[in-house]
């Protein structure tokens, strides 16, 4: 009984409110908490409506909630955006008569700078006044501490670089509060390509004596064109809760300062690959200095340049070139970038079995490596000193190297040396290297054999899923587009097309296609992103890498006894 009165008395509240005289006078107050603010703050409006009311218990138990009247606040868009919207109801006596009050809040955004008009806003048969605000850019000069709920804070490891130089840029987000929800944009740009540093850093510090948790992102930011280079503002909106439990809506940009990107210096060699850089370290292993060698033996020669501030893929490769009286088979290259919180440092190795052949007097020619030096802003060379050899042990027969990717000490077969001989017939060595050339041919042709039968067979038929099909398309559109952002789609394409693999970064991908024409083109398309080649060069590029993904597509996928999980996304922020 009790319940049901005070149900009754609930809806006789509402009641009230829906039935008010529309032939009595009703107002509409609109009132901003202030009239001039930054563009990364928020406003609070407050809008109150207020009418005479009559009761009228013949519909007392057919209202509706929807019914209930309010502003046409839509009308503040696209000058603000409406983060949060509530209302309340209060029933009051005045002079005997009874008199509905409405409140609405809303939070507003200001989504560009200048004079911005609240327009007059309509509730039942009555209008507001307009309000005007004046939004500027930028944040609020020496506000205290204790009134920022949340700022951002950015800044660049340099004032001006050259084109593909490595610019560092920081981004900090301090916030008050218990986050609930949060949104920090990232960086970009349509002529550099951008790279975070590792994962995000949480801490707290203390501004002007306030506590202040603090989310940091780096990025490195590698220009592609000369000139002024100007980033999007980094925005931030989140809500979090006080220490009384209230919700409060948080809102900041900021802007970089335009950076100077300066062209390619006229005193850089032409037709050498430009590699600005801080450092820049070229060293090899695996032969002597100088002195004698022995016709027939194996040698190894590891050549590894070091780079801080570029990525792997804007590394040359290095030259190679051999005397003919040394046989030399390469090793595929090995590239190899790490992401450190100051920036990019990486690798190339280069590797080559080298085989004294002839006796007599070998040079190995310099390697002379040009890069400009970032930090005294010179041109310098990373050299390796001319190498000279006196090969001793008369002639060797060798046979080549069955692997294609290149042979190791191991696999490779003992050279015959031959030496000159008075006796006459047949020479045992030449006999030796008979029988040796004929293994090889025997062990080329079975090698052949079972690749051969274990090629997998080709597949007319494209996947039938929807995603993967667009998924596919969107990495083509990329590629043919040059765009720093093939290789994450082409790990997301992976996952599509062979579910259950566990796909994290392209090198995932080449290595499960088990493609050396894959790895080539992966690694061509990088270092056609940060090279200077004409546009013919890059549409050979992305010819061969989008083949060499058709090929891999047509795959029939492998199937799995469990599906593997996706890399769980970073903590903190989104995206």
């Amino acid at each position: 009984m009790v319940k049901r009165f005070l149900r009754t008395i609930s809806r006789l509240g509402l009641l009230v409110l829906l039935t008010a005289s529309s032939a009595l006078a009703d107002t509409l107050s609109v009132e901003p908490d202030r009239t001039q603010l930054y563009q990364g703050e928020v406003l609070t409006l407050t809008v109150k409506g207020s009418m005479k009311i009559d009761i009228n218990l013949n519909n007392l138990f057919n209202f509706d909630l929807s019914q209930l009247p309010s502003p046409d606040i839509e009308k503040v868009e696209p000058d603000f955006e409406i983060l949060a919207r509530n209302q309340r109801y209060s029933v009051q006596t005045v002079n005997n008569d009874m008199v509905g009050e409405i409140t609405w809040t809303y939070q507003l955004a200001p989504t560009r700078t200048g004079t911005l008009t609240i327009p007059a806003l309509t509730f039942k048969d009555t209008s507001s006044s307009p309000v005007t605000v004046e939004v500027t850019d930028g944040t609020p000069p020496n506000q205290p501490a204790a009134a920022r709920d949340s700022f951002i804070e950015l800044a660049a490891d340099k004032a001006e670089v050259y084109v593909q130089e490595q610019l560092v840029l920081t981004i900090q987000l301090f916030f008050s509060g218990n986050l609930i929800r949060g949104e920090l944009s990232e960086p970009e740009h349509p002529d550099a390509i951008i790279e975070p540093l590792g994962k995000q850093r949480e801490y707290a510090r203390y501004r002007d004596g306030i506590r202040y948790r603090v989310v940091e992102r780096r990025y490195a930011i590698f220009p592609q064109q000369p000139g002024e280079l100007t980033l999007p503002p980094i925005r931030f909106e989140g809500q979090a809760r006080d220490a009384s439990g209230q919700l409060r809506f948080l809102r900041d940009r900021q802007e970089l300062f335009d950076v100077r990107v300066k062209p390619v210096p006229d005193s850089y060699p032409a037709n050498q690959t430009w590699l600005p850089a801080s450092q820049l370290n070229l060293t090899d292993e695996g032969l002597p200095p100088s002195g004698e060698l022995q016709a027939g033996t194996n040698l190894n020669r590891k050549l590894t340049l070091e780079a801080v501030g570029l990525p792997s893929e804007a590394l040359p490769a290095l030259p190679q070139a051999v005397p003919d009286a040394i046989r030399s088979y390469p090793e595929q290259p090995l590239r190899n970038t790490e992401t450190t919180t100051d920036g990019l440092r990486s690798t190339l190795q280069q590797v080559a079995a080298l085989v004294p052949v002839q006796s007599g007097e070998a040079v190995l020619p310099a390697i002379r490596i040009p890069w400009w030096n970032t930090q005294t802003d010179e041109l310098e060379y990373a050299e390796l000193p001319t190498r000279r050899y006196a090969i001793a042990g008369g002639s060797a027969v060798v046979a080549a190297p069955l692997s294609e990717s290149g042979p190791t000490p191991d696999s490779l077969p003992e050279a015959t040396v031959t030496t000159p001989s008075g006796a006459a017939g047949v020479s045992p060595w030449f006999i030796s290297s008979l029988v040796l050339a004929g293994l090889w041919l025997a062990t080329a042709g079975l090698w052949w054999y079972s690749r051969k039968r274990q090629a997998p067979a080709h597949h007319e038929s494209h996947p039938e899923d929807a995603s993967e099909r667009q998924a596919f398309a969107k990495l083509k559109a990329a590629i043919d587009g040059l765009s720093a952002q093939t290789t994450g789609l082409m790990v997301t394409w992976a996952r599509l097309r062979f579910p259950g693999q566990g796909f994290v970064t392209v090198e995932d991908v080449i290595d499960f296609s088990g493609d050396p024409g894959l790895a080539k083109a992966v690694g061509r398309f990088q270092e056609r992103l940060f090279s200077n080649h004409s546009p013919s060069h890059g549409d050979l590029v992305t010819k061969e890498l989008t083949r060499c993904l058709e090929d891999l597509r047509n795959r029939q996928a492998v199937p799995t006894d469990t599906a593997g999980l996706p890399p769980l996304y970073p903590a903190g922020l989104s995206h």
